[in-house]
C-alpha cells in the first residue's frame, strides 16, 4: 500500500514527532509498504518532496491508500487534523473525531470516567479567566487537594507544561506557568502508586499488551527528560504486580479504550496503588513511536514486532474506514 506518514505539526510536540515518525516510516517499510513522507511544518503548511501541498475536500492525499499521522499535541490528536483527514476522504490510523477531543481534553476525559465510578485520583480544573479574577477563591478550593499535587495544562501531552507542586506557596506560579500552555488547567492529588502502562490495539473488540511498569533512574516523577532522554527511565515488563492485577489493567485498558470510543491503538496510564488498587490516570491515542516510547516497546515484549504493529494499525485503519462508509450518512 501507498502509505502517508505524517510528521512534525503545529504543537510544542513538533520534535517528538518528527522522532516518531522516523521510526514509524522505517516500520511501514519494513512491513513492506511504499510510504509518501508529509511534512506539517510549525507554521501549519503541508510539505511533501520540498513542495507544499494544496488538499482539496474528498480528494485524498497523494493518491494514498491511508494516511499514518505521527503527530502529538494540539492540532495533531486533538480531532481537527482527524476532521480534516475525514473530510479528505481517507483512511487513517488510530481514534477519529470526537475519542480525539474527547481523550485530548484531560478534565473531560477524567469526567467521562468518573460517571462510569472508573477508580482515578482526586482533581480539579481551573480556568484562566476564573484564576486571574479569583486567585485565593481557586487556592482555598485546590487546599482540599492536599500536597504534593500536579498541575498540567488540560490539553497538552509529553509533560510540556507540568510542575510537581510541594506546598501552596507554589501553586500560584505553577499554574502561570501551565497557564502560557493552555487556558484550561488540571490540578491532579498525588498518587504514591507504581506507575505502570498498558499499550491497547484493535476496534470494537481490542487486545491490550502485557503492562509495564515505568521505574525512573534520574527524575523525581516522569517528566520530559525521564520519556526521552536515553536512560531516563527503565521499563520493566511485565510490571512486577500479582497476575490478577495485571489482568485487572489489562481490562480497565480495553474497557476505557471502548469506553472513550477509540480506534486503532492507544496506551492508557495507570497507578497501582498497595500493589492492588488501579486507577486510571489518563488515555493517549497517538503514543509516541520513539526508541525510548513505551508502546511499541509493550507490544514488542508481548511478541508483536515493530514491522507487524505498523501494519496491524494500517489494516484496523482501513477496516474502520470501510466500516464507516458502508452505512448511510
Amino acid at each position: 500500500m501507498k502509505v502517508a506518514v505524517l510528521a512534525g505539526g503545529r504543537s510544542s510536540e513538533h520534535d517528538v514527532s518528527l522522532s516518531s515518525a522516523a521510526a514509524v516510516r522505517a516500520g511501514v517499510v519494513a512491513a513492506g509498504h511504499e510510504v509518501l513522507p508529509v511534512t506539517i511544518e510549525r507554521g501549519g503548511a503541508w510539505v511533501f518532496e520540498g513542495a507544499e501541498l494544496s488538499l482539496r475536500p474528498g480528494g485524498g492525499l497523494l493518491g494514498a491508500d491511508v494516511v499514518f499521522p505521527v503527530l502529538h499535541g494540539p492540532f495533531g490528536e486533538d480531532g481537527t487534523l482527524q476532521g480534516l483527514l475525514e473530510l479528505l476522504d481517507v483512511p487513517y490510523v488510530g481514534a477519529g473525531v470526537l475519542a480525539s477531543s474527547l481523550c485530548m481534553d484531560k478534565i473531560v476525559f477524567k469526567e467521562v470516567l468518573a460517571a462510569a465510578d472508573v477508580p482515578q485520583v482526586p482533581y480539579a480544573g481551573v480556568r484562566l479567566a476564573r484564576w486571574q479574577a479569583e486567585p485565593e477563591a481557586v487556592t482555598r478550593e485546590l487546599a482540599v487537594l492536599g500536597t504534593p499535587v500536579f498541575v498540567k495544562p488540560a490539553r497538552l501531552g509529553s509533560s510540556v507544561g507540568i510542575a510537581k507542586v510541594w506546598s501552596e506557596s507554589e501553586l500560584g506560579p505553577a499554574l502561570d506557568a501551565a497557564f502560557a500552555h493552555d487556558s484550561l488547567v488540571i490540578v491532579e492529588g498525588f498518587s504514591a502508586g507504581m506507575e505502570v502502562e498498558c499499550s491497547v490495539l484493535g476496534n470494537g473488540e481490542p487486545d491490550a499488551s502485557i503492562p509495564g511498569e515505568i521505574v525512573l533512574t534520574g527524575s523525581d516523577w516522569y517528566d520530559y527528560e525521564a520519556k526521552y532522554q536515553p536512560g531516563g527511565m527503565e521499563l520493566v515488563a511485565p510490571a512486577r504486580l500479582p497476575e490478577h492485577v495485571l489482568g485487572e489493567v489489562r481490562r480497565l485498558a480495553c474497557d476505557t479504550f471502548v469506553r472513550v470510543g477509540c480506534s486503532g491503538l492507544a496506551r492508557v496510564d495507570f497507578f497501582v496503588e498497595d500493589g492492588e488498587r488501579v486507577l486510571v490516570n489518563e488515555l493517549n491515542t497517538l503514543p509516541g513511536f520513539t526508541e525510548t516510547s513505551v508502546y511499541p516497546k509493550l507490544w514488542e515484549a508481548s511478541g508483536l514486532s515493530f514491522p507487524a504493529l505498523c501494519d496491524r494499525l494500517l489494516a484496523l485503519a482501513i477496516e474502520r474506514f470501510e466500516t464507516e462508509r458502508a452505512v448511510a450518512f
